[in-house]
Formats: structure tokens, sequence, C-alpha cells
């Protein structure tokens, strides 16, 4: 029984990392560096996702708005993902699908950089919210899973990073790898600014 529980542990740590390594370095400097050139021009970034992927964007966020490494002005960053009222409210009123549109409706403007978090790359409500924010002059990108679904569709391939894994704990790791990455990177831009 125990080396089954060994041999489980080993090929999962393995297979994470498979997929941590399949991440494409240069789609990550791509994306740090639009969110330094969008914050320097006063915009700021805007994070969503459903799930995991929701507990990442507000993992995401907080890095740029507190802090990830060093002591700096605080960045703008924001999750759609934490005002419960709003998300029940949207989701009561409207549908859903327009929790995170309706979130950008109000608060997204041209300049900004959004970020939809989804491991299958097809979640109705981020699909929705990526495609109003690409018409409104909002940059966007996104954090995927193999194949990147619907995702692929909207948005550049520069600006979509894509796991080479379907498996939604292995993504969702990797994904948050990205953002602590991706925040270093920015933080290190706008430090001295």
């Amino acid at each position: 029984m125990e080396g089954n529980i060994r041999d489980y542990i080993l090929e999962y740590i393995y297979e994470s990392n498979n997929a941590r390594k399949s991440v494409d370095i240069n789609k990550i400097i791509k994306i740090s560096s639009e969110i330094s050139k969008s914050m320097r021009s006063g915009g700021k970034l805007i994070l969503f996702g459903n799930g995991g992927s929701a507990a990442e964007a507000q993992h995401i966020a907080a890095e740029f708005v507190g802090r990830f490494e060093k002591e700096r002005r605080a960045l703008p960053a924001m999750a759609l993902t934490v005002n419960t009222s709003s998300l029940t409210a949207i989701g009561n009123d409207y549908s859903y699908d327009d929790v995170f549109v309706r979130q950008l409706q109000a608060f997204g403007k041209k300049g900004d950089i959004v970020m939809g978090l989804s491991t299958s790359g097809n979640s109705k409500n981020v699909v929705k919210a990526l495609i109003y924010a690409k018409e409104n002059g909002m940059l966007v990108s996104g954090i995927t899973g193999e194949g990147g679904g619907k995702m692929k569709d909207i948005v550049q391939e520069d600006m979509l990073i894509t796991i080479a894994s379907k498996r939604t704990s292995y993504i969702q790791e990797a994904s948050l790898m990205i953002g602590h990455i991706i925040s270093k990177l920015v933080e290190d831009e706008l430090s001295n600014e």
C-alpha cells in the first residue's frame, strides 16, 4: 500500500513539473512587459476566472496591490471574483455568463490589461468577458490548459499562455507559478518609478 502511495506522489510531482516546464517563457516576458506599459500609462490589470482560477486571480492581484518581494508603490490590479454581492446579483439578475463582462463594463477602460484564467479555455463567462474587453480597447491575455479552447480564438497568440496538460490541478499549479513570475517581472520593472 505504501509503495502505491509513494508512486502516486512521485508521479504527481513529475507530471506537475512537466506542466510547469511546458510554459513559453517568451509569452511571460511579453505579458509582463505589456502590464508594465499599461500601468505606466495609468492602466490596470484586471483578472478573473472560476473556482481555483478565481482564487489564483485574487492571489495574483494581491501580489500587485500589496507587494511580491520588494517594497514599492501599490500597483493597480483587481480580481473580478471578490465582490460576492456583485457576483450573485449579476448572476441572479442577468446570467452567470455575465458576471465578469458586467463588471468590465463598470471598471474596465481602454488601455487596461485583462487576464482571463480558465483551465479549459472554454469558460463561458471568461470567454464573453475577453471578447468584450477586446472589442472595447483593452489588451486581452490569458492562461489556460492544453489546446487553449475558445480563448485561442480571442487572445492573440503571444498573449495566451497554454500549459501542456489537461489535468486541472497541474494547470492551476502552473498558473500560480506564472502569476508569481509576472508579479516579479512587473515589480522589478516598476519599483524604481
